[in-house]
């Protein structure tokens, strides 16, 4: 017997904490009664489960790296018809989605998954896995700029974490700069903003890895699955990072 909220991660329905949100809005019934409560404990072999009327049933579990182009939604859907991430994967039956999101005009690595407790393992703030991105600058922001973004710059919404920030490339031809920030951090569009309080603003911004994974080898719009082992890899960086984070 395990929780609601997981079996329904489990079976590919979304992360664990948008199921959680699914059971309280009364979507989800068990044995043709609404379940709101969390923490109900049922049998995925032998209780039957309904979200929002459809039968759920235990997927296989498919882990995706994608290379994502820039102009394109990080979602399973979009009511205006734009392009979204799941457009460019046809040719897998199972019903994935995004772990964790990049903007519409953030470009590179995301991951896409059905399994819902690995999706809530990578995007928990509290396991800090970390993020790498390529940012491009019009000019060549001084060193001491930079100290800023790696001790921690104030936003609107607070003090960032310390980051991990070098210069990649300076073309003096085109006077731009691709700086390599590295962030253990998910705000929404906090790389961008973090350049914005040096009063650099990004033009390109491109994920380059995330966790151990590298971007390497895969075309834009097109993807990978993962390996056994690189599952494994991102799983032990995200319980390592929180372990640190307790002091264990």
């Amino acid at each position: 017997m395990e929780r609601l909220q997981k079996v329904l991660a489990e079976a590919g329905v979304a992360s664990r904490r948008k199921c959680e949100e699914l059971i309280t809005a009364g979507r989800v019934m068990v044995n043709g009664e609404v379940v709101t409560t969390l923490g109900v404990k049922v049998s995925a072999n032998q209780d039957v489960i309904h979200v929002d009327g459809r039968a759920i049933r235990q997927q296989k579990k498919v882990y995706v790296l994608f290379h994502k182009p820039k102009g394109v939604i990080t979602s399973a859907s979009d009511p205006g018809g734009r392009k979204i991430v799941t457009d460019f994967i046809k040719d897998i039956p199972e019903r994935i989605y995004p772990v964790g999101r990049l903007d519409y005009d953030t470009e590179g690595l995301l991951l896409l998954t059905n399994d819902g407790e690995f999706a809530n393992l990578l995007t928990h703030p509290k396991h800090h896995v970390p993020r790498t991105y390529h940012a491009t600058v019009k000019g060549v922001p001084h060193g001491s700029l930079l100290d800023k973004l790696r001790s921690g710059i104030e936003l609107e919404d607070g003090m960032t974490a310390p980051a991990e920030v070098d210069y990649h490339d300076i073309n003096p031809e085109s006077k731009e700069t691709i700086v390599s920030i590295t962030i253990y951090e998910g705000r929404n569009r906090q790389v961008r903003r973090m350049f914005d309080a040096i009063q650099f603003p990004v033009t390109r911004l491109r994920r380059v890895m995330f966790g151990p994974l590298a971007l390497t080898g895969v075309g834009r719009g097109r993807y990978r699955h993962l390996t056994t082992h690189e599952i494994k890899e991102l799983t032990d960086n995200a319980l390592k990072t929180h372990n640190i984070q307790k002091g264990k």
